[in-house]
């Protein structure tokens, strides 16, 4: 019965107020929600929720925070014109569901009535893993929506003698506190009902830790420090003044280290546990690298490649959100000793970023032989650069994996157990120390030398993300992610061609020797 009142108080008001919102206001997306494992935002799981049901972080006009309120509301048996579609893009998927080669959505009320038959296609899939991966996607898309559309998925603070008690909204907004309300507001006792919230959860808890994160949401500072590397890379061909793009270079890497320094306040942690926080340490820990390095050596190349190698990482995660999220989640449990996770995980993918520097520059060399010019005396002070660069990754590597032994014997009672990741991670400092004593002991000459450095990194990419993308097995399987195989391959296939492209008829500059 009381229920019943309660819905009949909110259409009335809302009839009047909000006829298409309700009180679904974007004042809500201040308000404290436990999901996840953690204390978030509304604005920012609703925003992930909504992508991952719809591919977009904004349903029509309707704000994230707005068509999640909507959405919820369908709990407590209120009308909403609200229609969400999923994305479908997997062909097997798109035959199942009976969607033609342009149709490519279908709402969520029909697939909630073949919810059965999903499951049972789900279960019949033995041999083809990415059309498995795609129905179970879906199949935790349809759980989602149905768990928010319940009202069961929005859970809010509720102050009960000075201890917070999280209940779905459905159970929070009870008759009393909304007559209550309405005595003091009568225009709209729900929305100051919801509100009251955060100012509970804010003294009771003491810490408003997650509203920092609505402003990390909001600044795009990785879409800020992406424009301004490139801003930087066309200020060095442009300008004859370095000091412009050394400028521009240090800006976009404080940029970087605020948006690295936000996500370790939020989450409370080293920012090095999936694949989005990898990416982006490795891209920073590489343009940090690269201007001490170019300080120290005075030595302009050093920051071109820097740069270079930032906006590839910078492209990453601006574009590709398929592969990469940016998502803030807890930690598994082998992972929450951060002693281990800020020494071992941070020299391993610094590492990775200045074995990337010595990538960057000795493609650009192949480029140069090829389709430019370049004399012998250019080409030896680069080689120099790159075997530098090299340098320095192969002993943090060194040291990364060493301490990884030691993590492991902690944590799982033997130093090596040629884990994939632990394989590959040994693979990757053997092929460098072989590249460094060829080099030191002049058994690589230059020319080879180039091209070898090139070749080397693909077994980078082979350890940090083949092992997560393509062989998805062993202990460390806290990091894998879902696609990226076409990423990767088509990564190794434009390597593997531009290498024999410039290997074969390169031109000669008038001033260059052959060194025997």
């Amino acid at each position: 019965m009381k229920k019943i009142i309660l819905l009949i108080l909110l259409s009335i008001i809302s009839s009047t107020l909000f006829a298409e919102t309700y009180f679904c206001k974007k004042d809500l997306e201040v308000l404290p929600i436990l999901q996840g494992g953690r204390v978030k935002p509304l604005y920012v799981h609703a925003s992930e929720a909504m992508k991952n049901l719809t591919g977009k972080s904004k349903v029509g006009d309707l704000s994230a925070v707005e068509a999640y309120c909507l959405l919820s509301l369908n709990g407590m048996g209120l009308p909403s014109e609200l229609k969400l579609e999923a994305r479908i893009d997997h062909v097997d998927l798109m035959k199942f569901l009976g969607l033609s080669k342009d149709q490519h959505t279908i709402l969520y009320e029909d697939l909630l009535t073949r919810e059965e038959a999903i499951k049972s296609e789900a279960r019949m899939i033995k041999n083809n893993e990415s059309y498995k991966k795609a129905i179970g996607k879906l199949y935790d898309s349809i759980f989602l929506y149905k768990e928010i559309k319940s009202g069961e998925n929005w859970l809010l603070a509720n102050n009960i003698n000075n201890r917070i008690d999280w209940q779905p909204l459905i159970v929070f907004l009870t008759e009393d506190k909304v007559i209550a309300q309405k005595a003091i507001t009568p225009e709209d006792p729900f929305l100051p009902v919801l509100l009251r919230t955060k100012t509970e959860f804010d003294r009771v808890n003491g810490n408003q830790k997650y509203e920092l994160e609505i402003y990390y949401a909001k600044a795009g500072l990785a879409t800020w420090a992406l424009s301004l590397t490139i801003l930087a890379l066309a200020a060095m061909v442009l300008f004859k003044n370095f000091k412009i793009a050394l400028g521009l270079a240090s800006v976009s890497a404080v940029v970087q280290l605020v948006l690295i320094a936000l996500r370790v306040i939020i989450s409370g942690r080293a920012p090095i546990t999936n694949m989005y926080e990898t990416v982006l340490f490795s891209g920073f820990g590489s343009l940090t690298l690269a201007l001490i390095l170019g300080h120290l050596k005075k030595e302009k190349l050093f920051v071109y490649m820097g740069l270079a190698y930032n906006v590839c990482t910078l492209m990453m995660l601006n574009f590709a959100n398929g592969m990469l999220t940016a998502t803030i989640s807890p930690l598994v449990p082998v992972l929450r000793d951060n002693f281990w996770l800020s020494t071992h995980v941070t020299m391993v993918i610094l590492s990775y970023g200045a074995l990337a520097l010595s990538w960057i520059l000795a493609n650009t060399v192949l480029f140069k032989r090829k389709w430019g010019k370049i004399t012998k005396k250019e080409e030896l002070n680069i080689a120099e650069i790159i075997y530098t660069t090299l340098k320095w990754g192969t002993t943090m590597l060194a040291g990364g994996v060493i301490l990884g032994g030691v993590w492991a014997d902690y944590s799982w009672g033997r130093f090596w157990g040629w884990d994939p990741k632990e394989t590959w991670s040994l693979i990757v400092l053997m092929t460098y120390m072989v590249i460094l004593h060829g080099r030191n002991t002049s058994w690589i000459k230059t020319d080879r030398f180039i091209t070898v450095t090139a070749a080397a990194f693909m077994s980078v990419m082979m350890a940090w993300f083949g092992v997560n993308y393509i062989l998805a097995t062993g202990l460390h399987s806290y990091g894998f992610s879902e696609g990226g195989a076409i990423f990767l391959g088509s990564f190794f296939l434009v390597q593997i061609i531009f290498l024999i492209v410039t290997s074969v008829n390169n031109k000669t500059d008038p001033n260059k020797t052959v060194e025997a």
